[in-house]
């Protein structure tokens, strides 16, 4: 018994699964968008204040919210990246 795949193991060459050409720039991109909340939250004493306050709601708490709205935006436009990046829409 092999632990190797062998030749009857594998698949004939019409069926092997093609990758499709990626730009790298756009995938690094889109890890950067993906990174930027990642360390905004994460790096908690930049946010950790209650001033400057918006209606009474300290910054700790509306700049953690206003993230959620960040966060959705540069989620959308990392999966556009890697959609460009793959040629397109399927």
């Amino acid at each position: 018994m092999s632990l190797g795949s062998s030749d009857e193991q594998r698949r004939p060459e019409h069926q092997q699964l093609e990758v499709p050409p990626t730009d790298r720039r756009k995938i690094i991109a889109a890890c950067v968008c993906l990174a930027i909340p990642v360390v905004a939250l994460l790096w908690v004493p930049s946010y950790a204040r209650e001033d400057p306050s918006i209606g009474g709601v300290p910054f700790f708490y509306w700049y953690q919210f206003v993230w959620v709205f960040l966060c959705s935006a540069l989620t959308w436009t990392a999966y556009k990246l890697v959609q460009s990046a793959r040629g397109g829409k399927r």
